[in-house]
């Protein structure tokens, strides 16, 4: 089954080398693995001790980062590898500092696994959320090198539990250790006979508390919002935008609005101008204006959102109408009302807080509208949604500590 998976590897290697031609995205991808040998030739000795963790984008990234921060505080004497998988986590984190070296991960042959081993002789191996490679996973079995997962999360849909993924879960079974998010993903580990799983809890609980330790201050949103209350729509796609558009075309607000589009480009940017009543402004435009009277603030921008969050007294989520719903946590932290579309399955913290209350979902333009007057009018149900957020965040934590705590018993030994 392996000379099958190295050549289906093999040929998707070769294939994608023809619409990268086309593609940016693409050449990112080709080419920055292209560079991987030189880069940890360069960079490299032979005597460094390498904690390597691996992870597929930016989400998984920041996922794993309050482990990779605290490695870096426990072990000065180790250099931190981060490798990824796509272009969208590496081009934004390549210079980022949080790791020592940051590049991306070889094509998964076995020959590139010998190579990447060789070079890199890892003392511990971390795998964030999803990853799962055959030849990796086997390359460091043979090595005897730890490899645990982190922040795991499984359902009955993936491979792993199907008749026909034996040769996927025979990967998934060289793991030295599992850390899952869940019950329910432990229990689906223990049916195919792992019993190598502990639940850890998610890791991005820790990382979104960290927001509150930091300066979230914006002079441009003290002076945008003044004694007004906010609502922050956050990375919004079209559906959503909907919503918010109908809202303001059929009731008088007081409401001071953000809008953060998911995309940020002059095309769309433009669509949303047009549908706009009143006063707005776009952030590219504040310069030394005085933006006290206008009612929308446009983001065209990216970098910024989590900080805006923090002036918001409620924010809407979006892609919960299909695209998939982006973060819930990030407004969630600063204890305020969240709201989101109808589509939410697979994102176990929006099924929790929605069962809690902390969440409400809206699926009409009606039901925004009507829950965003609710929640204008209403103070104490903002405090009541925004208090069970905070306090579920809160009582989330922990699952680094639990992670470390092992990472440092294999190291030790």
């Amino acid at each position: 089954m392996y000379f099958l998976y190295n050549l289906a590897i093999s040929i998707s290697w070769h294939l994608l080398k023809i619409p990268a031609i086309f593609n940016p995205k693409l050449r990112l991808f080709i080419k920055g693995r292209q560079r991987v040998p030189s880069f940890l030739k360069k960079h490299l000795s032979g005597r460094d001790k390498i904690i390597w963790i691996h992870t597929a984008s930016l989400g998984e990234f920041e996922q794993g980062l309050p482990v990779i921060k605290e490695l870096r505080n426990m072990y000065p004497d180790h250099k931190i590898l981060v490798t990824f998988f796509s272009p969208s986590g590496y081009e934004v984190k390549k210079e980022s500092g949080e790791a020592h070296l940051i590049t991306y991960l070889p094509m998964d042959t076995a020959k590139n696994v010998d190579s990447f081993l060789e070079m890199v002789q890892p003392l511990i191996a971390i795998f964030v959320k999803y990853e799962v490679w055959p030849n990796y996973l086997r390359g460091l079995g043979k090595r005897n090198v730890p490899t645990l997962m982190i922040s795991g999360r499984f359902t009955s849909k993936q491979v792993f539990f199907k008749w026909y993924g034996g040769f996927m879960r025979t990967a998934l079974g060289q793991f030295t250790h599992l850390f899952v998010q869940d019950v329910a993903s432990k229990d689906l580990l223990q049916g195919i006979g792992l019993q190598n799983s502990s639940v850890s809890g998610d890791t991005r609980f820790d990382r979104v508390s960290e927001i509150l330790e930091r300066d979230n201050s914006l002079p441009f949103m003290e002076t945008f919002k003044g004694h007004s209350l906010c609502l922050v729509l956050g990375s919004s796609w079209p559906e959503d935008e909907a919503l918010l558009m109908y809202y303001l075309q059929n009731t008088k607000t007081s409401l001071k609005i953000v809008i953060a589009p998911h995309d940020i480009k002059e095309g769309h940017l433009a669509k949303i101008k047009e549908a706009l009543p009143g006063r707005f402004i776009c952030y590219s435009e504040i310069g030394d204006k005085d933006i006290s009277d206008h009612q929308v603030l446009i983001l065209d921008t990216i970098g910024i959102l989590t900080r805006v969050y923090a002036y918001a007294d409620m924010a809407y989520v979006g892609g919960g109408f299909a695209t998939g719903l982006h973060n819930t946590l990030e407004p969630a932290v600063f204890g305020i009302p969240v709201i989101i579309g109808p589509q939410y399955d697979g994102f176990n913290e929006a099924i929790e807080l929605v069962k809690l209350g902390g969440i409400s979902v809206v699926d009409s333009e009606a039901s925004f509208t009507q829950q965003i007057e609710d929640l204008t009018r209403d103070s104490s149900l903002r405090d009541k949604m925004g208090k069970i957020n905070a306090r579920f965040i809160k009582e989330q934590r922990g699952a680094g500590k639990k992670i470390l705590a092992y990472i440092t018993e294999q190291l030790s030994r």
